[in-house]
């Protein structure tokens, strides 16, 4: 198998005991980044390496499983359902946190939408759903039309995201017709259409993309980024800066910069609290204040957390953006910092 470092020779058990994703990257992205000028940084994204045979961690960071209330259907804060409906990507990101199901014939993938938009419907808080995986737009917008069959005629959704990266790994996908008649259908069911992007580096944002994210747009479809903070890749302000700076040119809001996760075979791409916090103050420093809409967030077990600052008497101060327990959103608490700590675990209590 051919890694960064270069080949080497492994069995099939040497790459599940690691939790080694397959390789595999769409020859769009392949030229896009070749073409970049940032080939040294973006090859790491897709490209797999040694360093994951020997990364730490445990492939369900967030506490997916536990809720988990329905195949494929996750529902860890009140307001939001989440769907896994693939276990498929046009390409496989290496620091991916779902690396226990994508690529793989995964149990985790939806099925049973009737029962799913019958739990959904039991539950008059949930106002919006979450279309994942994988990524939805590997499948036919004819599928996806079948999902929003059993979403739409809830009558307290007020909103149906997808979260995708094939923005980036292959465009042209948002081209189809049938797709802006899917978004005009969530439009006509009085629903707020919007779509996640994934871009991580200025480097992955085509021109293809920009023209097809300007077409939808044009239609009335949302779109929000985020990026993950992945070391060797993006861990320079002026980099991050200058991709929040062109999505929002283009009309796509800055919503989440993500600190990496401990993920088995993907920790390697972490960076330190420390370290993150110096980035986000870069990037804001570099941005006008109607660019810098994003938050500094870790998708911890207990919930999201946003980084806020590492105060001068040495401690961590963060925010629950959200969490299962309502009394907890928005609540100020604070750690000791523990230098090179790069999760909330390694912070001392």
């Amino acid at each position: 198998m051919n890694f960064i470092e270069g080949p080497r020779a492994v069995t099939p058990g040497e790459l599940r005991a690691a939790s080694i994703t397959r390789h595999h990257v769409t020859e769009f992205y392949r030229e896009q980044i070749t073409n970049s000028g940032y080939l040294n940084q973006l090859k790491y994204i897709v490209e797999p390496s040694l360093e994951e045979f020997k990364s730490p961690g445990n492939l369900d960071t967030s506490g997916e499983h536990d809720n988990t209330v329905l195949p494929g259907l996750q529902h860890k804060y009140a307001r939001t359902a989440m769907l896994l409906v693939t276990d498929r990507c046009a390409s496989y990101c290496r620091y991916c946190f779902r690396k226990r199901l994508v690529s793989k014939d995964s149990d985790e993938v939806a099925t049973d939408f009737a029962r799913i938009a019958q739990y959904i419907e039991d539950h008059a808080e949930i106002t919006n759903v979450l279309i994942s995986g994988g990524d939805p737009f590997v499948l036919s917008t004819s599928r996806l039309d079948k999902i929003l069959d059993y979403l739409l005629p809830i009558p307290h959704l007020t909103s149906i995201r997808f979260g995708t990266k094939i923005v980036a790994y292959e465009p042209k996908r948002l081209e189809d017709p049938a797709l802006v008649s899917l978004f005009q259908r969530i439009h006509e069911a009085g629903k707020a259409a919007v779509v996640v992007t994934h871009f991580d580096h200025i480097g992955e944002i085509s021109v293809d993309a920009e023209c097809s994210v300007r077409a939808l747009r044009a239609v009335g479809v949302q779109f929000l980024n985020q990026s993950v903070l992945l070391a060797k890749v993006n861990d320079d302000a002026e980099i991050l800066a200058a991709t929040f700076a062109k999505c929002h040119q283009m009309g796509i809001r800055p919503y989440y910069l993500f600190q990496g996760r401990p993920v088995k075979g993907a920790s390697h791409f972490q960076v330190s609290l420390r370290r993150g916090l110096e980035i986000a103050r870069g990037i804001n420093q570099r941005l006008s204040g109607i660019q810098k809409t994003f938050k500094y967030i870790m998708s911890h077990y207990t919930g999201k957390i946003e980084i806020l600052d590492l105060g001068a008497d040495g401690r961590v101060y963060m925010r629950y953006h959200q969490n299962k327990a309502p009394e907890k959103i928005g609540r100020i608490f604070s750690r000791w910092y523990l230098e090179g700590a790069c999760w909330l675990d390694d912070l001392p209590q």
